[in-house]
């Protein structure tokens, strides 16, 4: 990949390009600072700083005399000056390489110490030019190309009314995408933006189509933007998209609020879970539109939680969660008895009621807005996924929620609510309902199990891990309906459930 250019017309440039810069880093990255003196390098480390901690007054002191100086951010960050290094070899005394694994190495004056320096660091020239300065980004491709969407990001901030917008890091998730907080230095509003690139296709796994196809996950933000409209169009709480680029998965989003359904200490408010789940129940009171069209000739047809679907998502605990769990794949006939029932368990919902299906309806993607009275109270943020399939899924992926512990009483009240709301609109086959609950709740739970696997030994997210105990606490509810008794025996066959079977 070829260096990346910039050209910086004064002081607010360089700052913003290290504002820039602070979205595109990782821990493992070292950054080498080279110019002459007065060339900005100071400002653009400071400006990186302070974007990193979402402190613009951050007390950042020039390490010239101390050489490093350490900051315990979102991401730790190691700020050298090797102006007064007497010889490369004194880089180790200054701990770099533990810093390196800790965090990022922002490093000025690197030209002291080029030998001992990582040969893949990322190096960014600034030379003076008469009305400015000229930088040079250059560095091992998969850095540059980090900085080259950060930086595509800014242009686009630029064409839709935000040139000179202030970007803070707000979360990522457990896939690809990320978001950022994006204020306007002019006043206007904040706005949520969604980093959000296409898909990369993974290995073949069936019928010449890779995961994401075979589970039907979004490949890229039309899904998104039709399911916004959708749901809108409907009176939901979605947020308004207020500019898009759908080659590049760029969205400039409504900022819906920070509330959401738990208090301070992370646990359930149970009135926000209620009014949630009674969101639902007037989602599927009315029948689902399957066809969308936006702009440009763009149309986005809602695809059916099929068959193959459910089933490469239960395939999930037999390919990541019993090899973790045995330090040994499953056997063949571990698996051929474990595809047949769920071959069977498919079966039985091939007549049951479906309607528009968010996917992931719990805690993280739902928004409380207090302001806001009835469906407009609550928000809602992550549907790009979404399928025609079981209403049920949603009411089991609210009421038995992957990140935090819904007590009985509370599953209780909330399973009343929805009910309730779902009589009162007319016709409910309610033991339907129920057998389709626990149905999906199984197949949505094995789904998580070995989704906590593989993020922790395929993409380095150990965190999620803490939610094993609870998914497998939910599972055994599951299975507690007489029509998952074949799951269940198998189950307790494996070892997948008993005293130690989440541990």
């Amino acid at each position: 990949m070829q260096p990346i250019t910039r050209f910086l017309t004064d002081e607010a440039a360089t700052i913003q390009l290290g504002e820039d810069l602070a979205l595109a880093l990782k821990a493992g990255d070292c950054l080498a600072l080279s110019g002459d003196l007065g060339a900005g390098k100071s400002t653009l480390a400071r400006a990186f700083l302070r974007a990193v901690a979402d402190d613009d007054g951050l007390e950042v002191p020039s390490p010239t005399f101390t050489l490093v100086q350490s900051y315990d951010l979102r991401i730790p960050v190691a700020h050298f000056d090797l102006y007064r290094l007497g010889h490369a070899s004194e880089l180790d005394e200054l701990g770099f390489d533990e810093a390196l694994s800790l965090g990022i190495c922002l490093v000025e004056w690197p030209e002291r110490a080029d030998e001992a320096l990582p040969p893949n660091r990322i190096v960014l020239s600034i030379t003076h030019e008469p009305d400015g300065r000229t930088v040079s980004v250059s560095g091992p491709e998969s850095a540059l190309q980090r900085i080259a969407r950060s930086l595509a990001i800014r242009d686009f901030l630029s064409h839709n009314e935000f040139p000179d917008a202030r970007r803070r890091h707000l979360s990522g998730d457990a896939s690809v995408r990320a978001y950022e907080r994006v204020d306007g230095r002019d006043g206007l509003p904040a706005r949520i933006l969604m980093d959000a690139a296409r898909h990369k296709p993974g290995p073949i796994l069936q019928d010449g189509k890779y995961y994401q196809q075979l589970a039907h996950i979004a490949e890229d933000v039309v899904p998104f933007v039709a399911i916004d409209e959708l749901l809108r169009e409907r009176g939901f709480a979605a947020p308004t998209i207020y500019a898009s680029d759908l080659d590049q998965g760029i969205l400039l989003i409504e900022d819906l609020g920070s509330d959401g359904l738990l208090d301070d200490d992370g646990k359930p408010i149970d009135a926000r879970y209620v009014e949630s789940v009674r969101l639902l129940a007037k989602l599927h009171a009315a029948p689902a539109k399957r066809d969308i069209a936006l702009a440009g000739g763009i149309k986005h047809h809602i695809p059916d939680f099929d068959r193959t679907a459910m089933m490469i998502e239960t395939r999930l605990l037999i390919d990541w969660y019993l090899p973790w769990k045995r330090g040994a794949p499953a056997t063949e006939q571990e698996k051929q008895d474990y595809a047949a029932i769920w071959d069977d368990l498919i079966d039985l919902i091939e007549t049951s009621e479906t309607n528009l299906l968010l996917r992931d309806f719990h805690s993280p993607n739902i928004i409380w807005r207090p302001e806001q009275e009835g469906l407009q109270s609550v928000g809602l943020i992550d549907f790009q996924d979404a399928m025609i399939g079981p209403t049920a899924y949603d009411v089991a992926s609210l009421v038995q929620d992957a990140r935090v512990t819904i007590e009985p009483a509370l599953e209780s009240r909330m399973m009343d609510a929805y009910l309730a709301d779902r009589r009162a609109a007319g016709p409910f086959d309610e033991a339907l309902f129920l057998r389709d609950w626990h149905l999906m709740s199984a197949q949505r739970n094995c789904k998580l199990v070995g989704i906590w696997v593989r993020l922790m030994q395929r993409d380095g997210k150990p965190g999620y891990m803490k939610h094993m105990p609870r998914t497998f606490a939910y599972l055994e509810v599951a299975l507690t309906h007489e029509a998952l008794k074949p799951l269940r025996d198998w189950c307790m066959k494996t070892g997948l459930i008993g005293p130690e079977s989440a541990n």
